[in-house]
């Protein structure tokens, strides 16, 4: 159910009266928990708040929150536990286990199969069809699922543990998971009393642990990623695995050590060029591979590399790329788009994104994720992928070119249309025509006086039999005005860009929805660096209310930051003080609501 991106509508806090509803309809849908656990789950003060949400298939899903993680959530009027509650209280639900490689299926939107339930020697707990379960991996009492039984007890032994089990609803690592603070299961031991049973248990699973189709790190300080499993501990992995088939394989560990140093020292024989090329190649597959996803799209080129790329770029190297044959980044993107592995378009004006990814594309299926990441830092990775990236405020430059019409002031100096100049150029370029030309007023040198070009060029029809004489500044600043408006925007780690018009700034509007109820706007985020789906998480995080993308009225691409409420000192302080964007280029901030004072 959130295995795909999830579409927030509103985000309300839980006042009084609501929260002691809420803690009557949990008491009612899980009786097992205690008076004590009850108000621990449901607290009077802390902060609770609902969440309305849409399914990837259009699904309406009501979500509770308590701080950042989601506790439980509703679906037709009934009430199910997130993955978060049960790490808390594993003795919620019922329990059945799986092998841990079946998570990642799960995890993908699969339901559970009973051949993938693992029977233990205490046998089921017995529940009827319908049942709400918890669904745990071998060795592991910390819930990772969240699904309901397709059959009885009975009946799943009757069928000979054949068939749909479970249909699955929620997992750890699925959307619902990511909205949360991502956080890892915990390690919950088995509930083993009998020594002797609890042994037995144990060899059973060190036999069944030597199938050749778990692969897992032995570092216990690492992670292991879902793919492979969610464990801690080297003893855990050393019980799936098998203690022999760990040794084994360290001689074929040696010789691929070996292979390494080989492959590096022939890596070392490329010029500097190449082996930018190459890095750049191997932080992009790794990139469209370990980071995108499909709901991430469209997606910012800069953010791909400021966001995705560089965070996989190995330790002790730098992506730069002025040092690859490339040169510009937007370049590399072509020729990716050449092979057919993603599609850039310019949804904005000057601004590409993004839009299609093949996942499929031989390449991208072939890359192997490099030995240097270690599943520990690749978790860490994935943990910190939704937090704000260190952003940096593009670097704008007003810029001008020659239009047709300046032609005759500018050809002395050596340029013609088209050519681009910045402020300073141009009052350069001014000054010495007027020199050259000797048209400093004798009689007051504060005046230029207009000859024939300049009269052609920055008069009106209406003003040329009556201005005979121009200040400097009226004389610079007409120059100016007549001039084709161009700005160049570098972004960091790319190169300069130069587009056509003014920058347009960010642009805060307040509107009026019913119910006199007010809502802020926020337009051309994308054209400073900014994810707008990711501001607009920040800010419902900051301001607690409801925070939407919608597309902006009359355009077929873009899209706006539409929030609850008038948010324009939150929204102030987060562009001028942590992006550090010029204020003139921000438009609307004088509306935010008068602070009333303090009495």
């Amino acid at each position: 159910m959130f295995s795909r991106a999830f579409r927030v509508r509103s985000n309300t806090a839980i006042k009084g009266s609501d929260r002691r509803k809420l803690r009557t309809d949990v008491a009612a849908a899980f009786p097992n928990l205690s008076a004590e656990q009850l108000t621990e789950f449901i607290p009077n003060k802390e902060e609770l708040n609902v969440i309305k949400i849409y399914s990837h298939k259009g699904e309406a899903i009501t979500v509770y929150m308590n701080n950042r993680n989601p506790i439980l959530f509703e679906i037709e009027k009934a009430l199910y536990p997130t993955v978060y509650t049960l790490w808390v209280y594993p003795e919620l639900l019922p329990a059945f286990s799986t092998w841990p490689p079946v998570l990642q299926k799960l995890a993908g939107g699969a339901d559970l199969m009973l051949p993938g339930v693992v029977v233990p020697s205490s046998g089921f707990p017995q529940v009827e069809r319908g049942t709400l379960c918890a669904v745990t991996l071998l060795g592991n009492r910390a819930p990772v699922a969240v699904a309901v039984a397709t059959m009885s007890t009975a009946e799943m032994l009757a069928a000979g543990m054949k068939g749909k089990g479970f249909a699955v609803l929620h997992t750890y690592m699925d959307h619902l998971w990511e909205y949360g603070d991502k956080s890892y299961p915990p390690t919950l031991a088995p509930l083993v009393t009998d020594p002797a049973e609890k042994e037995s248990a144990e060899d059973e699973e060190e036999i069944e642990g030597k199938e050749p189709v778990i692969s897992f790190s032995t570092d216990p300080l690492q992670h292991v990623d879902v793919g492979d499993l969610s464990l801690k501990e080297r003893d855990s992995c050393a019980i799936l695995m098998g203690k022999e088939e760990l040794n084994e394989n360290s001689p074929a560990e040696t010789a691929e050590d070996a292979n390494t140093e080989v492959q590096q020292e022939a890596e070392d024989s490329r010029t500097p060029q190449e082996q930018m090329d190459a890095l750049f190649n191997q932080c992009f597959f790794h990139a469209l591979k370990c980071k995108v996803k499909k709901s991430d799209l469209p997606l910012l080129t800069s953010t791909f590399l400021r966001s995705h790329m560089f965070s996989c770029c190995p330790a002790g190297q730098q992506l730069d790329i002025k040092k690859s044959s490339y040169k510009k980044f937007s370049k590399f993107l072509q020729c990716m788009q050449h092979q057919k592995i993603l599609q850039v378009k310019e949804l904005n004006k000057g601004v590409e994104s993004i839009v299609e990814v093949d996942w499929k594309h031989p390449d991208v299926k072939a890359f192997a994720i490099p030995e240097g990441f270690s599943s520990a830092s690749a978790a860490q990775d994935s943990k910190s992928e939704d937090r704000e990236q260190v952003y940096h405020a593009p670097e704008i430059i007003p810029l001008y070119g020659v239009s047709a019409k300046m032609i005759p002031l500018f050809q002395e100096s050596g340029h013609r249309k088209g050519s681009i100049l910045s402020s300073s150029e141009v009052r350069n370029i001014i000054i010495n025509y007027v020199k050259t030309n000797e048209l400093v007023d004798e009689t007051n040198k504060n005046f230029v006086k207009v000859n024939a070009i300049l009269c052609d060029c920055l008069l009106d029809k209406s003003e040329q039999d009556e201005i005979s004489n121009l200040k400097w500044d009226d004389l610079v600043s007409r120059c100016l005005e007549r001039l084709q408006p161009l700005h160049q925007v570098t972004f960091f780690g790319q190169e300069p860009v130069v587009r056509k018009g003014n920058m347009e700034p960010i642009d805060i509007t307040i509107a009026q929805r019913s119910s006199n109820k007010k809502v802020t706007i926020i337009k051309n985020l994308e054209l400073y660096g900014l994810d707008p789906q990711r501001v607009a998480n920040i800010l419902q995080q900051k301001v607690q209310a409801s925070a939407t993308i919608t597309p902006v009225p009359g355009t077929k691409d873009r899209v706006q930051v539409q929030i609850q409420g008038n948010q324009i000192h939150h929204l102030a302080k987060m562009l001028l003080e942590e992006y550090q964007l010029p204020r003139k280029y921000i438009q609307g901030l004088e509306k935010a609501p008068k602070l009333g004072r303090k009495k």
